[in-house]
C-alpha cells in the first residue's frame, strides 16, 4: 500500500530532521542499506559466474565455438559485477571504520587532511612531530 502525499512529506521532513539532528547516524543507516544491495550483487554475480562457467562447458563440449564465448562474457560480466560490489562494501562495520580513518583491522588511522599545499600540510606534520604525536 503506498503511502499518502500527505504520509510521503511527513516522513520526508522526518528523514530531513534525522540527518540535520544526527548526521553519523544517518549516514550509518543509508550505508547499511548500500551494504545490503552490496550483498545482494555480490550473490547475483556469484550465480551469474558459475552459470557462465556451465555455458562455457556447454560450448566447449558440444564443440560450438560461439556457446563457449557467451559463457566466458557471462563470466567476466559476472566478475565485474562481484568486484564493484565488493569494493563498495560488502558490511556495515567496514563502512564504519572506512568512515571513521579506521583500516579495518583496529588500528586507527590519522584523519586525511583536506585542503592545504604541500607545504602547509608538511608544516603541520613537522609540527606535529615536534609536539611529541609520531603519526
Amino acid at each position: 500500500m503506498p503511502l499518502s502525499e500527505e504520509e510521503a512529506r511527513l516522513l520526508h521532513q522526518l528523514e530531513q530532521s534525522l540527518a540535520a539532528e544526527d548526521p553519523d547516524f544517518a549516514s550509518t543507516l543509508r550505508g547499511s542499506k548500500q551494504a545490503a544491495r552490496n550483498r545482494r550483487l555480490a550473490a547475483v554475480a556469484g550465480l551469474g559466474f558459475a552459470i557462465g562457467i556451465v555455458v562455457l562447458f556447454v560450448g566447449a563440449l558440444s564443440a560450438v565455438a560461439w556457446v563457449g564465448v557467451v559463457g566466458f562474457v557471462v563470466m567476466l560480466a559476472a566478475t565485474y559485477v562481484f568486484v564493484t560490489a565488493w569494493r563498495g562494501g560488502l558490511t556495515g562495520v567496514e563502512d564504519e571504520n572506512a568512515q571513521a580513518g579506521g583500516s579495518g583491522r583496529g588500528t586507527p588511522k590519522a584523519p586525511k587532511q583536506s585542503g592545504g599545499s604541500f607545504v602547509d600540510r608538511m608544516e603541520q606534520r613537522w609540527q606535529r612531530r615536534q609536539d611529541g604525536d609520531d603519526r
